[in-house]
């Protein structure tokens, strides 16, 4: 005779609504987020399913509804602290909103077409890209499946996706206008990916501004938005006869590797001998030791733009694609000339410079 205990069946919505001397409907409005059951009722079947070790089935509710519950992100392969700080944010606020995570990892150099091959296969209710590019054809192709897109830090010339960025071109001019009234002689700009509309625009912002101002010489490199493409990009400008003393780089990752060549391999003062910018204002930005001046992403108020934007197209009130914008500030730390006027000093103790049109 065998010792092992007796097969147990698992818990069922009829058992627990049975024990809670309620109807199975209520069962299953008391594990929906959002639907209508009151307090009372949703604690004595919470309490009636505890007891029962009852666990809700998400794949037959997904039946049932229509609905996975799941929102697909994919964010690239990199190590830019930048998006993994918005892929924990979106997670946490899509939890807050009743929905999973389902997470997927993209080839920076390559979009997100591959990626979105292996998406589509999976069942989810949305889709967010964190800083990769979208192509038209797929776009559509989400469009016509009724699959809401919105891009998050970056953006699309096609009307199928929505999309939430910072002020990348006003940020840039910002930047801009911030290193020339520092009395800088010689500028270059450290490019992200040539494909990224967010590099490309803090690009036209930034060479736009100092045109404006009689600035005719600008050095340019490509960074890939990496440490080790920004290290490489940085070494060729540094090296030269006449070396740039003002490197804005397209994000923070690459300007703290910036930093580190400028310090390391070529003993300049940064913030004196030579100027570094960047852009995000990650938490590493604000280390002593880098001081980096930025200019930010509100990462909290994106997400936040974001999240509404899916869910506004899963409920059905937003029916076109939306193209959000959210306004940051450039955060003068130690590794920029300081202008000798126009710093600001907020009402959170940063220095700032004024943003310019």
């Amino acid at each position: 005779m065998s010792d092992a205990p007796p097969d147990r069946r698992p818990a069922t919505a009829h058992d627990v609504a049975k024990a809670a001397g309620v109807s199975q409907s209520a069962v299953s409005r008391a594990f929906t987020p959002g639907a209508s059951v009151s307090p009372a009722t949703r604690e004595r079947i919470v309490a009636a399913a505890r007891a029962l070790g009852y666990r809700p089935n998400l794949v037959a509710r997904s039946l049932i509804t229509g609905r996975a519950n799941l929102i697909g992100v994919t964010v690239p392969a990199n190590a830019n602290p930048f998006y993994h700080a918005a892929l924990n944010a979106l997670t946490a606020a899509f939890a807050r909103a009743g929905y999973g995570v389902l997470m997927f990892t993209s080839d920076p150099l390559r979009g997100s077409d591959p990626v979105l091959e292996e998406v589509l296969r999976y069942r989810v209710d949305a889709l967010v890209l964190i800083s990769t590019s979208l192509s038209s054809h797929f776009a559509d192709e989400c469009m016509n499946i009724g699959l809401p897109v919105v891009m998050f830090n970056r953006k699309t010339d096609s009307d199928a996706a929505s999309s939430v960025t910072g002020q990348n071109r006003e940020g840039a001019r910002t930047i801009a206008a911030f290193l020339h009234a520092g009395r800088h002689k010689r500028y270059a700009y450290v490019a992200g990916l040539e494909s990224s509309s967010t590099s490309r625009d803090r690009e036209e912002g930034f060479f736009e501004t100092l045109r404006e101002k009689g600035v005719k010489a600008i050095e340019r490199r490509v960074g890939q938005y990496t440490a080790a493409g920004a290290e490489e990009a940085v070494v060729s400008l540094l090296s030269a006869s006449k070396p740039p003393d003002a490197i804005f780089c397209a994000n923070d990752h690459m300007a703290l590797a910036a930093i580190s060549v400028a310090r390391v391999r070529f003993g300049l003062n940064v913030g004196e001998d030579v100027s570094i910018v960047g852009f995000d204002d990650i938490d590493m930005a604000r280390w002593p030791v880098f001081d980096l001046t930025t200019f930010s992403q509100p990462l909290d108020d994106m997400v936040r733009r974001a999240v509404a934007a899916v869910l506004d197209q899963l409920n059905g009130t937003l029916d076109t694609a939306l193209h959000d914008e959210a306004p940051g500030r450039l955060i003068v730390r130690g590794s920029a000339r300081k202008p000798r006027t126009g710093l600001a000093t907020a009402d959170d103790g940063a220095l700032t410079w004024p943003m310019r049109g």
